[in-house]
Formats: C-alpha cells, structure tokens, sequence
C-alpha cells in the first residue's frame, strides 16, 4: 500500500514538474514562429525596402545550439523602383546565448535571393528572442552583419512570436 501512494505522489510530482517547465535556451527543445513586418532604413537614394515574411527559431536542448528559418519579401513602396524579390536564410546550429530577456541564436547563414545562392550568403545573423513578464518570447529582432548588411541594412528589423511547441 505505501510504495502504490509513493508511486502516486511521484508520477504527479513529475508530471507538475514537466508542464511547468519554461523550456528556454537551458533547457528542452523549444520551438517559436512567427511574422516579420518592418522596414530597412534608407540604404540609397531610392529610399527604404518594406521587409516581411515567416521565421521559425528551434533551440536544440542543452546543447546551446539553434537552428533559424527565415522567408522574407523585399519590396520598395515607389511603383516606379518596387525591385520585389525574395529571401530564404538558413542558419545551422546557431550558438545560442541567453539574454536578460530572452534568448540570442548567432551565426554565419546561408542566404539565397530568388531562390539562387546569394553573394552575401556566409554573412553572420542575429536573431534574438525577448519578452516580458507577461509573455516571454513574444518579439523578434533579426540583425545582419559584414556583406548582407550592405543589402538588408545593419538595424534590427523587427517581428513577433505568434506560435511556439
């Protein structure tokens, strides 16, 4: 009778302990997608481009390694300039640091431009994850670095989480 109840109270006790995990960059798998929308800051004289698409963030337990998807449109507001095109960026086994808020994957990544290998496609991307207290993943910063800057510009375009699993 005593080892049934001791078996009972533990099962619960881990099963509480396993819904109530956060699952952050320390701990389990953690997966998060979501939107971007933003615009880059004027990088020549036809001004800024409109910047949208999906991403999907998958952190890979305590490993503190993280893989990044990013779908993005580019498009410039003028009809006369609209130069639309598209972007996939892949980043493998990201290095993935924790921040005050959140979390940070980093790495070089593979970038195409309408499906061909882009000639910035090596450069670093940052991705960082943060939140507050009532949400904690719940925005999106995605920062590039030496030759893709030049073409997506060196701020921050911004989005937000809408799903995680």
């Amino acid at each position: 009778m005593y080892h049934k109840i001791l078996w009972r109270v533990a099962s619960i006790a881990a099963m509480v302990l396993a819904l109530s995990s956060q699952g952050r960059a320390d701990g389990p798998a953690h997966r998060l997608a979501g939107t971007i929308d933003d615009y880059t800051a004027a990088l020549d004289a036809a001004g800024p481009w409109e910047v949208s698409g999906k991403w999907s963030v998958a952190l890979k337990g305590e490993s503190g390694k993280g893989d990044v998807n990013l779908a993005l449109s580019m498009v410039r507001a003028d009809s006369a300039t609209r130069s639309a095109h598209t972007h996939h960026v892949t980043l493998r086994n990201g290095e993935v640091t924790a921040l005050a808020n959140g979390f940070r994957v980093s790495g070089p990544a593979l970038m195409s431009s309408n499906g061909n290998l882009a000639g910035f496609s090596g450069s670093t991307v940052t991705v960082d994850v943060t939140g507050g207290d009532a949400i904690p993943d719940s925005n999106i910063t995605i920062t590039y670095a030496g030759a893709a800057a030049g073409h997506f510009g060196d701020q921050p375009l911004h989005g937000v989480v809408t799903g995680r699993w």
